[in-house]
């Protein structure tokens, strides 16, 4: 415990002797990795962390895009995106932010196939979703909203499950801040399916004292919930 307080001390002050040696006070530098289910990876945080970069030049972000929770006690992350908060570990979870998700489609697909006026005539359409064991968090089995008992185009990652829909192959759940990057996309019995979920920033307990980490973070949160905000409010617009 001591020898790993003592680590952090010594990446504190080293970060902070690097950032005066270049005239880089207050500015951050030195390497990030964030862990997140990619659904965020790919549509909510390039834009976020470029921001961050573009406010420090001597920063380093790595983003590891995988579906499925990342151990933070093994360093694989210096933090995590989760949908949940974690139950077990030596780990600090702060909320981000709620979003919200909608069953949707190319306006395309719904105007060559029969109209959807209830949970019912879903069943005689192709729904898009995740493979059912392959499932890493309770929070993304959306089936039973549907009230479909299978899917028929299934993929682990939310890029292909998206890509499915912009191709008009069918309906998927899918993030409302995604649908702006999908011009023809149409929100499908929005009054009665309707899912909010929450993203939180999970840290290992010990990084507390990082103050590189706790700056990094603070920024990370305040750009995301911002982002959010604004994918969400065009997705209004446009639906």
């Amino acid at each position: 415990e001591r020898l790993l307080a003592h680590a952090m001390r010594a990446e504190t002050a080293l970060a902070q002797g690097t950032e005066e040696l270049h005239g880089q006070a207050g500015q951050l530098s030195g390497v990030v990795r964030i862990g997140a289910p990619d659904g965020s990876a790919n549509y909510l945080l390039p834009q976020v962390c470029a921001a961050i970069c573009d406010d420090n030049p001597g920063l380093e972000v790595h983003i590891v895009a995988l579906p499925r929770v990342f151990n933070l006690s093994k360093r694989e992350a210096d933090m995590a995106i989760t949908l949940s908060r974690p139950s077990a570990g030596r780990l600090m979870a702060q909320k981000i932010s709620d979003y919200k998700l909608h069953l949707a489609a190319t306006r395309q697909y719904l105007d060559s196939h029969p109209p959807i006026r209830n949970l019912k005539d879903l069943r005689g359409h192709r729904i898009i979703g995740y493979i059912p064991d392959m499932i890493f968090d309770k929070e993304v089995d959306y089936l039973a909203e549907t009230g479909v008992d299978r899917v028929a185009l299934a993929s682990n990652s939310v890029a292909v499950q998206v890509n499915w829909v912009r191709q008009g192959a069918g309906l998927a759940i899918v993030h409302d801040f995604c649908m702006p990057t999908l011009p023809d996309i149409r929100k499908v019995l929005a009054d009665r399916i309707s899912l909010t979920r929450t993203f939180y920033l999970v840290r290992h307990m010990d990084d507390r004292r990082v103050e590189r980490l706790n700056r990094f973070a603070e920024l990370f949160i305040s750009g995301l919930r911002q982002e959010v905000a604004r994918l969400e409010a065009l997705t209004k617009r446009a639906t």
